[in-house]
């Protein structure tokens, strides 16, 4: 009778107590880069720490804090350009277009940027840290509409390139000499393709509000849309992330005022986690840094 009485109260100061740390109900926090018609990062706690004053396609936070940014076209950059940027906002040009738009940027292991330029003439360039051009793969891509060309590629770790080719509404893998190696055709415009660990293919369909999980043969194995989530709050699926946790990362970035900007699911396409803020604009694409206060492991490619 005593045991029962102890394990009562237990219990109770347990509950009074509240949730442990750690414990799957806890509340869920990320720091994130946004890159879209503001740049900037968030902490945790919802506070903006570090901003730089152009708007931006792609980008990624480097060992030691530089920010990695591919930067819309303007008056400057009339071809769109990859710039470096310390966290006091020096800025060190990596690569000025030369054609209509540049959409990706991703530094290599070998310390290499990779890019994407759209143009009559639709390249993917690895280009050193000096600038110069070291590689360039054509890309096999419709001409008329330079915009929707391609947006978030990335080379794998096989040294093949993973394009995801909008207007074409199929996402392809590129041999270095520029060979179509792989591809897969999608339901709706892809923006951003991501290799997975077990192979498969994770793919943000835009204006479609739909993120597809694609196996090596193509057969879709996971998808999430906004007929599954409540609120429907995907507003234009264009960056995407998955967490090491399984997790997914969706922005929308048509989301204006205090829609809801970015959103996070569980493989159940449950809702844990959103991010609202009515001071800035929808998010293009995105790179969660932490959550819950702790760097994600390898900051994987997005």
């Amino acid at each position: 009778m005593r045991s029962l009485r102890m394990c009562v109260i237990l219990v109770l100061l347990a509950a009074i107590a509240g949730p442990e740390t750690g414990r799957a109900d806890e509340p869920i926090s990320h720091k994130f880069l946004a890159a879209g018609g503001a740049t900037y990062i968030r902490d945790g706690e919802g506070k903006i720490t570090w901003q730089y004053p152009h708007a931006s396609r792609d980008g990624s936070v480097l060992p030691g804090g530089h920010v990695l940014l591919a930067l819309n076209k303007d008056a400057n950059y009339p071809g769109g350009a990859v710039v470096k940027v310390t966290p006091e906002g020096a800025t060190t040009l990596i690569f000025k277009g030369t054609q209509s738009e540049v959409n990706t940027a991703q530094r290599l292991e070998n310390g290499n940027t990779l890019l994407t330029e759209a143009g009559d003439k639709p390249r993917l360039l690895e280009v050193s840290k000096e600038g110069k051009i070291v590689v360039e793969v054509p890309i096999k891509a419709q001409t008329k509409d330079h915009h929707l060309q391609t947006r978030m590629s990335r080379k794998l770790a096989n040294g093949h390139y993973l394009v995801p080719q909008l207007l074409d509404r199929v996402v392809r893998e590129y041999s270095p000499s520029g060979e179509v190696v792989w591809e897969v055709k999608t339901p709706n415009m892809p923006f951003t393709a991501i290799r997975l660990d077990n192979g498969n293919t994770l793919i943000g369909c835009t204006l479609g509000d739909l993120v597809i999980e694609v196996d090596p043969q193509g057969k879709t194995v996971w998808q999430v849309s906004n007929d599954n989530l409540p609120g429907r709050p995907i507003n234009d699926a264009c960056g995407v992330q998955r967490l090491p946790n399984g997790n997914t990362v969706i922005t929308s970035h048509h989301a204006q005022g205090n829609d809801v900007k970015l959103t996070e699911v569980t493989p159940e396409k449950k809702v844990v986690w959103t991010h609202r803020d009515p001071k800035t604009p929808g998010i293009h694409h995105f790179q969660i840094l932490e959550t819950n206060g702790k760097p994600i492991e390898g900051r994987p490619l997005r």
